[in-house]
């Protein structure tokens, strides 16, 4: 059996979305350079708070990436409120499977997702509850 899906090494090297959005709405970048992952999300999103563009960053491995670029898939044109409750195992079964040694890519798309979404809410004076949006810094990484 392969380590890696079709689907993963399909994201992996043709990923959708990826560049910078200068006007981001909000923006979210999460990891740690000691995992070696980092990804930094872009949302842009209309007067109805949907996703009307997404585009990412991601300084890592494979599945990393392919992580990424399947996130922003997934939540490209959903209300915000969908895409929030987008979950790493929703990513991951997109994918088809990651190996579990890297689960923590994965975690790391959904963090990126919801830091860009808490970013959105902060700059436009949005409350929200903060339990939604748990703090990047302590959560990536846990899975290694």
């Amino acid at each position: 059996m392969a380590l890696y899906s079709e689907k993963v090494m399909d994201h992996f090297r043709n990923p959708r979305n990826v560049g910078v959005i200068e006007d981001a709405d909000g923006v979210g970048e999460v990891g740690n350079p000691v995992c070696g992952d980092i990804m930094k999300i872009y949302l842009k999103i209309n007067d109805e708070k949907v996703i009307e563009d997404v585009k990412f960053e991601t300084f890592g491995c494979g599945s990393a990436i392919a992580s990424s670029s399947m996130a922003t898939e997934l939540i490209m044109g959903k209300p915000l409120e969908e895409a929030l409750s987008l979950t790493n195992q929703a990513v991951t079964e997109a994918l088809d499977g990651l190996p579990a040694h890297k689960l923590h890519c994965s975690v790391l798309a959904e963090e990126a997702i919801k830091s860009a979404v808490k970013d959105y809410y902060d700059k436009n004076g949005i409350e929200y509850d903060p339990k939604d949006f748990p703090d990047p810094e302590v959560e990536s990484c846990h899975m290694h």
